[in-house]
């Protein structure tokens, strides 16, 4: 039993429901009346809808109203209407939540259950009747959840993960790995089931799948997250990268070539005229000792301070020169429109993808 405190979002959002649920219903012509009714307690259902159609039919339908339209939350819900469904067999099931993505909607529909959303996205099918629209993207992104999912130390679990999707983990491992808590990779594995994004077995848990949570990942990243500063140098590019390996390596100063830089040592067709990097430490010196200018336009040369450490994890050496990994490659391309999500997907292609 739910207590009061835990339902209130949940009637909050029901309450939404039912106006939204009979104007739904009232876009069929002839649908004669729709009366939309709360907490159908014999059935259990959040909501019931009773459809009049012609020639005096009648339609039940068992509504349940969830906070998310996550995938493994949808097929839970899609549990508890089927239930009422076997004790109502004509009657129709459908899920209700602030944003049912496509991959949930495929899962109602191959169940035979309806569902609707806030943003606009619905899809009735049953009897005479046959409603959908698709295509509206969420308006009411779940922030905590990304901010979870997407805040710097979580990204290191993922960056963990992603470094090999098909190496299976246990949480204890994973936390050490990644430098967080356990409590930190747990809400991480948390966040990744919802989305069926995450391959269990007694082994432990791995990514299942990594283009998906790569592409969602991207959307909540920007490069403009680390403190860029850009500088311009008289010398060639491959002079400033060497320089620059040899320089932080005799000082022990962490680095890692980043965005095109880095791409041109993994994709042949990169092409790129600015040393993009990251530097762990002295900052303050390096332009110095690199002989490069502070300017504002026209620059050759790109240090970031990273906005975390993890953006190391993965980093390997290429032709003498550190370059971070795929997975931040990836993240930081796709921040550059054009040919920066060229290069990323480039990247993608032929080097990610073949490895998992």
């Amino acid at each position: 039993m739910r207590s009061s405190e835990t339902r209130q979002p949940e009637i909050a959002l029901t309450e939404r429901f039912q106006a939204i649920l009979k104007s739904t219903f009232e876009r069929a012509p002839f649908v004669s009346s729709v009366v939309v009714k709360r907490e159908l307690a014999d059935a259990g259902a959040d909501l019931s809808v009773r459809v009049n159609l012609p020639r005096r039919r009648k339609v039940h339908v068992f509504v349940q109203v969830k906070r998310s339209g996550q995938p493994r939350v949808v097929r839970e819900a899609i549990n508890q209407v089927l239930r009422y469904r076997a004790r109502w067999p004509n009657a129709y099931a459908m899920i209700a939540a602030p944003y049912i993505s496509p991959r949930s909607g495929e899962i109602c529909a191959t169940e035979g259950v309806g569902h609707v959303d806030l943003a606009g996205n619905c899809r009735l099918c049953f009897g005479e009747v046959y409603i959908e629209v698709g295509g509206h993207p969420n308006p009411f992104a779940e922030r905590r959840d990304l901010r979870t999912l997407y805040s710097p130390r979580a990204s290191r679990v993922l960056r963990v993960l992603m470094l090999d999707p098909k190496r299976l983990w246990k949480v204890q491992e994973l936390a050490k790995s990644a430098e967080v808590s356990i409590g930190l990779a747990s809400r991480v594995k948390a966040c990744l089931a919802d989305r069926e994004w995450l391959r269990l077995d007694a082994n432990g848990l791995g990514v299942a799948e990594p283009r998906q949570l790569l592409q969602e990942w991207a959307g909540s990243y920007s490069f403009r997250k680390n403190v860029v500063t850009d500088y311009f140098s008289l010398q060639s590019v491959p002079e400033i990268e060497a320089k620059l390996a040899e320089v932080c390596s005799q000082r022990q100063w962490e680095y890692a070539l980043t965005g095109f830089s880095g791409a041109a040592r993994l994709v042949s067709a990169v092409r790129y005229n600015r040393v993009q990097a990251f530097v762990g430490a002295g900052l303050n010196e390096l332009p110095g000792l690199l002989e490069l200018k502070p300017v504002t336009s026209g620059a050759n040369v790109s240090l970031l301070a990273p906005f975390d450490a993890g953006v190391f994890a993965g980093a390997r050496t290429i032709d003498g020169i550190r370059v971070v990994s795929p997975v931040q490659l990836y993240l930081d391309l796709k921040s550059f429109h054009g040919r920066g999500e060229e290069a990323a997907r480039a990247l993608l292609e032929q080097v990610m993808e073949p490895s998992w």
